[in-house]
């Protein structure tokens, strides 16, 4: 891991994660976010995000848009949806489109290359979240302009991982991971921090994959139990040992793009502004059309704002600028992704 992670062996870190409320923890995360100043500077990414289907033929056990939830409004935004939407936060200021789904085939490869062509002759950077897909299909992706990729893993622990994630496998996670980044994109992982059957053990495993794959975004969040999943009875994550989790990964990635994530916005008010604190430099606001907005349920009480989505964009600023940091003005890539040949030739740092 990195030097300062390297200074901390096994048995210190696997007590910190254990004792996500101590002085020591507390410094950890001061730290993280001084080296966060030190790589990445005071600025914060905004990146618009599009949900733009909640139909998923997964079965995860700790998801609300898992496919024997039938409880759930299920909805598809057209192509001319996604695009317009897209277009709409390109105004409004965002360099960057995250495009987020449950794995719903309805999106054929083909139809999502046209979407990204479409969205990249209006000058944005896209990033794309659809989970496990024919390594042909992020080939075309990549090839249509599609820079970033965001797949978690969830959790490093295989057996865990089968039991939350029916009829699928950490290996085939893992190596599709390596894919994309052979295809050169941009690629994110992360981790769910409070899941049942989780270790400290686990957690720092989580921390080692990440660097071993040396995932140039990482997305940490909190576990949040949804009612219409085996998993209801469950205690949520909590905010400290997310903070802390956003702050190891700080130190072992550097350079990392983290999101201050929603999830962590849901279990506190100031889940936002403490991830920030804790080393993370992205933030996601949602850009998906009111009418559906309210049924993308990955989880319950999702922090969703009232205003309009050009105030809660100002809103974002005013608190992001509150905290003593700024947004970029930059497409946001991630430092050490970025060269010459790169088309923008633009830097983060």
């Amino acid at each position: 891991m990195s030097a300062l992670i390297n200074a901390f062996n096994e048995q210190f870190l696997l007590e910190i994660i254990k004792q996500p409320d101590s002085t020591q923890a507390a410094e950890i995360i001061k730290q993280a976010d001084q080296v966060r100043t030190q790589t990445l500077g005071a600025t914060v990414q905004l990146r618009g995000l599009i949900e733009f289907s909640s139909y998923c033929r997964n079965n995860c056990a700790y998801c609300g848009l898992r496919r024997e939830n039938r409880s759930l409004p299920r909805y598809r935004l057209t192509p001319i949806e996604i695009i317009e939407t897209a277009a709409h936060g390109i105004a409004l200021g965002y360099r960057t489109i995250v495009l987020q789904s449950g794995e719903d085939l309805f999106f054929t490869g083909k139809m999502l290359t046209e979407i990204v062509k479409e969205i990249k002759k209006l000058g944005a950077v896209v990033t794309l979240s659809v989970g496990e897909r024919e390594v042909k299909d992020y080939e075309a992706w990549r090839k249509a302009g599609a820079e970033r990729y965001l797949m978690r893993h969830e959790t490093a622990d295989p057996v865990l991982y089968q039991k939350l994630h029916p009829g699928q496998t950490l290996s085939k996670r893992l190596s599709l991971l390596q894919a994309l980044k052979q295809l050169d994109y941009q690629v994110g992982t992360g981790f769910m921090v409070g899941l049942p059957g989780q270790t400290p053990a686990t957690l720092l495993a989580d921390l080692q994959l990440t660097k071993n794959l040396a995932a140039e975004m990482v997305g940490i969040g909190p576990f949040i139990p949804h009612l219409a999943t085996p998993l209801k009875e469950y205690p949520a994550g909590t905010t400290s040992l997310t903070c802390l989790m956003i702050a190891l990964t700080r130190l072992a990635l550097p350079y990392a793009l983290i999101p201050a994530t929603t999830a962590l916005a849901s279990i506190n008010s100031q889940g936002r502004e403490l991830g920030l604190a804790a080393g993370a430099n992205v933030v996601m606001p949602n850009l998906t059309p009111w009418k559906y907005r309210a049924d993308y349920q990955l989880y319950p009480d999702k922090a969703i704002s009232g205003a309009e989505d050009g105030e809660t964009r100002q809103k974002m600023i005013e608190k992001i600028t509150a905290l003593g940091r700024e947004v970029s003005d930059t497409s946001g890539h991630h430092p050490l992704w970025l060269t010459d040949s790169r088309d923008d030739g633009e830097n983060n740092i």
